[in-house]
């Protein structure tokens, strides 16, 4: 079942369960009006049957309404409805820029596609892709004789769809973790994308996979950089390799590389210090680092993992473009999504850049960092969006 299907699907199985509580409302409804018309006659139970139940209510064992919320809390939330959730905004402003593309034209002409370019760029679906599903909108239409709203609107969405799908057939995004051996990742960006706290959450995933984690802060540049990290070294019960402030970042990261074959560790996660791609020094920087990785380990680093703030739209595409361009970026992961109404970067990502999503954040507690799932994604964004023709 292609992408299109599934969101297809989940509208026709919306549908249902809304004609499924229409008629239950009804029914309930009718129930109600028998029940009101009709006179209740039942005898009540003697004194015996009243103190019986008096007794078994006073029996019951008593529910720990604390537990038992701790209980629901703790229970793992179903990662689709995570998406759904996370991209609620953006998918609400994907359906006013629609709404308005359809209130401000009565007829299909080439006004209406050009408008249509428009409003996919500022959904921050990129550039190209806008231009591209334009473009074939432009073919489908006259093909399918499309219309009625609903029907331009349904072939949009099919049109992004497949694009995004086409796009990423070669894509991978699980992380390149290596199996029984040291897996090093590199996280790089800019300061305030979120790159400290995505280690620390990340680290919190593999301790719960039972993997021995290490981390290094290798941001010696940044005031309260190494005191972030270490606060989420105790918070995840992780071992944090570190230097003074000021320090020399390859020597931290030497440190670690060796600590971390000693100790036999599964996992290390290297924090870098936040910067712009046109910095020649700290790229210089960060090339240093790398060759003291590949040095103790060839095939490290094993992932090079770019962070960007979804809620900055094309700005975090620009960043990505252009740290694509200086350094071997592997993947990204984009923080904040479930904060933003610009989650269609995704889309303009992986159709014009080429570069996999490997995490993404979905909320703010410690569980809501996931492994980028394609299909989730993109229902979630999508979902609910779908018209009746």
């Amino acid at each position: 079942m292609g992408l299109f299907d599934k969101i297809k699907h989940a509208f026709v199985k919306d549908k249902e369960e809304e004609k499924q509580t229409e008629d239950t409302t009804q029914e309930t409804l009718e129930d109600e009006k028998t029940d009101e018309s009709t006179e209740t006659d039942a005898a009540k139970g003697s004194e015996t049957e009243e103190e019986f139940e008096e007794t078994t209510e006073s029996t019951a064992f008593p529910v720990d309404e604390q537990e038992e919320t701790e209980k629901i809390e703790e229970a793992p939330a179903d990662t689709q409805k995570k998406y759904e959730k996370g991209l609620s905004k953006t998918r609400k402003t994907f359906k006013d820029r629609m709404n308005e593309l359809f209130a401000n034209f009565r007829s299909v002409d080439e006004d209406f596609f050009e408008e249509v370019e428009n409003t996919l760029i500022g959904a921050d679906v990129g550039f190209d892709t806008s231009m591209r599903i334009a473009d074939e909108l432009r073919e489908e239409v006259k093909i399918k004789n499309a219309k009625k709203p609903a029907a331009v609107q349904n072939t949009i969405i099919e049109k992004l769809v497949d694009l995004y799908e086409e796009e990423g057939e070669m894509e991978v995004n699980e992380l390149n973790e290596q199996q029984n051996d040291l897996s090093v990742f590199l996280f790089v960006g800019v300061n305030g994308t979120g790159k400290t706290t995505s280690i620390g959450k990340l680290a919190h995933q593999y301790r719960q996979e039972g993997k021995k984690v290490l981390l290094a802060a290798a941001d010696t540049f940044r005031a309260g950089a190494i005191d972030q990290l270490v606060q989420w070294g105790e918070r995840t019960d992780v071992e944090v390799v570190r230097g003074n402030t000021g320090s020399d970042p390859a020597s931290v990261v030497f440190d670690a590389m060796t600590r971390a074959k000693e100790e036999q560790a599964d996992v290390l996660l290297i924090d870098t210090a936040g910067r712009l791609q046109n910095k020649v020094n700290l790229m210089n920087e960060l090339d240093k680092i790398k060759r003291i990785i590949k040095r103790e380990d060839p095939s490290a680093p094993h992932e090079v993992l770019l962070v960007v703030d979804a809620t900055t739209g094309q700005n975090a595409m620009n960043q990505a473009q252009q740290f694509k361009e200086t350094t071997d970026v592997t993947g990204l992961v984009l923080t904040k999504l479930d904060g933003t109404a610009k989650g269609g970067i995704v889309l303009a990502i992986r159709n014009e850049l080429h570069l996999p999503v490997k995490l993404v954040g979905l909320g703010e507690g410690i569980d809501d960092l996931e492994v980028f799932d394609p299909n989730d994604f993109v229902v979630g964004l999508f979902k609910g969006l779908l018209q009746e023709e």
